[in-house]
C-alpha cells in the first residue's frame, strides 16, 4: 500500500476535503472540526506530521513545523500544541499537513 492510499483510506475517510479543482487530488485541507479528527488519527497510528499549514479565505496563511517546537514529527505534542495556538488566535482557517507513515504500518494493510 502507498502513504496516499494509507492517508486517505484510514485518516482522511468520511471527512471533507476543502480544496477545489485541481487542487482536490493534493494535499488536503479541512475545517478545524475535521482537522482536529486528522490529527486524532495521526496520533492513533504513529504518523510523523511535518508541517501543519492554515489558510484564511483560501489564502496561505501560515506554515509550522515540527522543528520549530524541537520535537520529532511523531510526537503528538508539537501538532496538538501547533493546531490549538493556530485555533485560538484566528478563527475561521482551514488545514492541512505534510505526513509521513511508516514503512511497517504500511507493510501491515
Amino acid at each position: 500500500m502507498e502513504q496516499t492510499e494509507f492517508l486517505d483510506q484510514n485518516v482522511f475517510t468520511d471527512l471533507t476535503n476543502l480544496n477545489e479543482g485541481d487542487d482536490a487530488a493534493t494535499n488536503p485541507h479541512f475545517s478545524e472540526a475535521d482537522f482536529e479528527i486528522v490529527l486524532q488519527r495521526a496520533a492513533h497510528f504513529g504518523l510523523g506530521v511535518y508541517t501543519m499549514e492554515t489558510r484564511l479565505d483560501g489564502k496561505d496563511n501560515a506554515v509550522v513545523s515540527h522543528g520549530d517546537s524541537n520535537k520529532k514529527a511523531t510526537d503528538p505534542r508539537w501538532y496538538t500544541w501547533a493546531f490549538k495556538t493556530s485555533k485560538s488566535r484566528q478563527p475561521g482557517l482551514t488545514y492541512s499537513a505534510t505526513y509521513k507513515v511508516s514503512g511497517k504500518l504500511l507493510a501491515k494493510e
